[in-house]
């Protein structure tokens, strides 16, 4: 296991041979939650364009059938008896149907996040309310009950307009530990005017403070005010040795009420934090005009993974996201300094993991597994699921992925790559993946008629297969684009997946807004170097050549359909 990595492929597999046991810190996980709908990924479009690039990033529904029964049996195997007892009675009582699915699919995942997780981890499950009263019973099973801390409440909206129900508006976090001493530090949010009331206010020029109370219980000496001796109450005594009385009194932090009682002054910023209790209304959804909204559904505020990850982990700890979507988990971890680790079943996620942490932590180092680093893995992805090896070759050319898995009248069209050139209008690409052995001449002619027909600019034609000659030739028979700098530029680009990767190859076209037209680009974070800590301790170690390539051939078997087996104690 490294830490700071990125894994494509199936949580449960990779869990099973890639994380050692008691090695994680902190376990975030927010998967699915089984409301049987379809989540697109909506990209962003500029002025003047159809926002045709969406895709459906995964299917919230999980579905009864063969696979269920495998991990079910799996289940009953396992050595936690409670555990087996249970999936049982729920299996009884539900019967065969996408709940119970569901929850098997969990019930297996989490069983193998608690091995992971050290004696004094902790683990924040976030769910909506569909399924949260299931999943509570599934985690006190394999956590035990009397490791339940708290049932979160998130609210997460505002408002939800209804007809035959109040208004949903919240999520629901689950905070297990998998022991009774566990790393915590009580969060806790700055008082504001409406937390300090039934406190008299006074305001200060722009300021605003209170006064309080400048004694203690248990009697005390006198001490001297401006040069008057003032005796504490009976029983009391100063707060502070006449060294901080002058201290306060020069800082003019001591004030004398009509009776003559010196009080001590205390600015609303100067007041202790207030614990927070298991109900979090102060952290605001993520709105589409946020900086850090990066169009993926399920997307979840920084502040309130930054809150989780300081509460329940400390600097240098190992923080696991299994279901990392786009990296809001891994952002937090990265910024707080921690180190991490991200898995996710679709490249459309891991690509966008990369992007985010590159360009928020310019610098930044981390390995990926699963995804293709050569051409033999890019055909073999390609053999086992076309429909990612688009979208990762996509990500080669810095494209949007286009529609997704059900192609509409625009066919042709596996991406596209909104640029700038000049200050008016924006301008498009379109790009075609073709991922089989056979590529031909009607094939570029193709995607020339697709580029005339969508107005682009350009077309890219993205190949596994060594283009032949006549191809080139015909490439270059569709002209040139030419540029606001009088540049030419060739109108259809060949190019092949294996000079993408080696380097040799890149699209040939200028944009001014470097890629900004396509998608919002996270806030820059403060580097290693500013924040004045090693970096070299949260990169990850040096690794051979035959090292990272036998790992990645083991992620990519995770990514493979296969039958699952008992794992051996």
């Amino acid at each position: 296991m490294s830490a700071n990595s990125l894994y494509f492929g199936d949580n449960l597999e990779i869990l099973r041979y890639e994380i050692e046991s008691d090695s994680v810190d902190l376990i975030y996980l927010d998967p699915p939650f089984n409301s049987k709908a379809n989540y697109n990924l909506l990209f962003r479009s500029p002025n003047g364009h159809e926002p045709h690039a969406q895709i459906t990033a995964f299917e919230d529904t999980w579905h009864w059938g063969e696979q269920a029964e495998r991990e079910f049996a799996e289940l009953i195997l396992q050595p936690n008896t409670d555990v087996s007892e249970m999936m049982q009675a729920l299996r009884r009582f539900l019967g065969e149907n996408d709940v119970m699915a569901y929850l098997t699919m969990m019930a297996n995942r989490l069983l193998e996040l608690h091995r992971v997780l050290k004696p004094t981890g902790s683990l924040y499950l976030h769910c909506d309310p569909t399924a949260s009263h299931y999943l509570k019973i599934v985690l006190d099973g394999i956590f035990g009950k009397e490791n339940f801390r708290n049932e979160i409440v998130w609210k997460r909206t505002s408002g939800r307009k209804s007809v035959n129900q109040l208004g949903r508006v919240h999520d629901i976090i689950f905070f297990f530990t998998k022991g009774g001493a566990s790393t915590f530090h009580p969060p806790g949010v700055e008082q504001t005017k409406e937390t300090v009331k039934g406190h008299d206010l006074i305001r200060e020029g722009d300021r605003v403070y209170r006064l309080s109370d400048l004694t203690g219980a248990g009697q005390g000496p006198i001490r001297q005010f401006n040069g008057t001796e003032i005796s504490p109450p009976t029983n009391r005594h100063w707060m502070y040795d006449q060294s901080g009385i002058d201290r306060l009194l020069a800082e003019g932090k001591i004030v004398f009420n009509r009776k003559g009682v010196p009080r001590l002054k205390k600015y609303l910023e100067d007041l202790p934090t207030i614990d927070l209790g298991d109900l979090w209304t102060d952290i605001e959804p993520i709105n589409s005009a946020a900086q850090e909204r990066l169009g993926y559904p399920t997307q979840k505020p920084l502040t309130l993974l930054e809150r989780i990850l300081r509460a329940s982990s400390n600097e240098g700890d190992t923080v696991l996201d299994p279901f990392c979507g786009c990296g809001t988990a891994i952002h937090a971890s990265q910024k707080l300094k921690r180190q991490w680790i991200g898995i996710d079943i679709t490249h459309l996620a891991i690509s966008l993991v990369e992007k985010r942490l590159r360009d928020a932590f310019p610098g930044i180092a981390f390995e990926v597994y699963g995804t293709p680093k050569d051409f033999e893995s890019a055909r073999d992805l390609a053999q086992r699921d076309k429909y990612q090896f688009q979208w990762w070759a996509c990500s080669l050319v810095n494209a949007q992925p286009y529609q997704g898995k059900k192609k509409g009248a625009d066919n042709g069209i596996d991406g596209v790559i909104y640029f700038k050139d000049d200050k008016n209008i924006s301008k498009k690409i379109v790009v075609s993946v073709k991922a089989g052995e056979h590529v031909s001449v009607p094939m570029i002619r193709d995607l020339g008629h697709v580029v005339n027909r969508e107005r682009a600019s350009m077309g890219l034609f993205v190949t596994l297969t060594k283009p032949t000659a006549p191809m080139r030739q015909e490439a270059v028979k569709a002209g040139f684009y030419v540029n606001p700098m009088g540049v030419p530029v060739p109108k259809i680009q060949i190019l092949t997946v294996e000079g993408l990767l080696a380097g040799t190859e890149q699209p040939d076209y200028f944009d001014l807004m470097q890629g900004g037209l396509m998608s919002r680009k996270p806030e820059r974070e403060v580097d290693a170097v500013q924040l004045g800590f090693d970096s070299a301790a949260y990169l990850v170690p040096v690794q051979t050549t035959e090292d990272v390539s036998r790992k990645d051939a083991r992620v990519a078997r995770a990514a493979k359909p296969r039958k699952l087996t008992k794992k051996t104690a």
